[in-house]
């Protein structure tokens, strides 16, 4: 499932869009569609983006993300989330480069994997749903240009993530 969101901070618009590519068998939680699309909003509100800017979250099986770790990350095991950033970041996260100034930036893909979401929530206790929103958050962070390969990066995750579910009014409840 290809869940496409376009935001623009200039005018307020944003809107998501639900394909069929890839399938997952997974059963997904109501409501998932606006929530994630939110969390995607206000990470991008909380991150300051002054562009406007498109990317995708794509909910898949742990095979189809095994292949894709595989191909990409040169390991072959399954994980939770991929991201691929397409845009050029500029210094700071929230600018990009050679992106027209009429057009949206596309920032890249969110592979999410919905069987090891699901293990994952219920490992620590709290909803699938939650645990999507998490991810995609995590995920979206990597897009912006946001990583945790030292101590200081990855507090800085743990900070924005708290904070953007917090705004989304996600807790470990939901």
């Amino acid at each position: 499932m290809n869940l496409a969101i376009y935001f623009n901070p200039e005018t307020d618009l944003s809107f998501s869009a639900i394909g069929e590519w890839p399938e997952t068998t997974e059963e997904l939680p109501p409501r998932f569609k606006d929530i994630l699309t939110n969390a995607v909003i206000l990470g991008l509100t909380h991150c300051e983006m002054k562009s406007a800017c498109e990317l995708s979250v794509v909910l898949m099986s742990a095979e189809e993300i095994q292949k894709f770790n595989r191909d990409y990350r040169h390991v072959d095991r399954v994980t939770d989330v991929l991201s691929f950033p397409l845009a050029e970041l500029e210094d700071e996260p929230q600018g990009f480069d050679d992106t027209p100034e009429d057009e949206p930036a596309v920032l890249g893909d969110i592979l999410i994997c919905v069987s090891r979401a699901r293990e994952q929530a219920e490992e620590l206790g709290h909803s699938l749903l939650r645990e999507l929103a998490f991810l995609t958050v995590h995920g979206l962070l990597h897009l912006l240009g946001y990583d945790h390969e030292n101590a200081a990066g990855e507090a800085e995750m743990i900070r924005l993530q708290t904070e953007i579910l917090n705004k989304a009014g996600i807790t470990r409840e939901e």
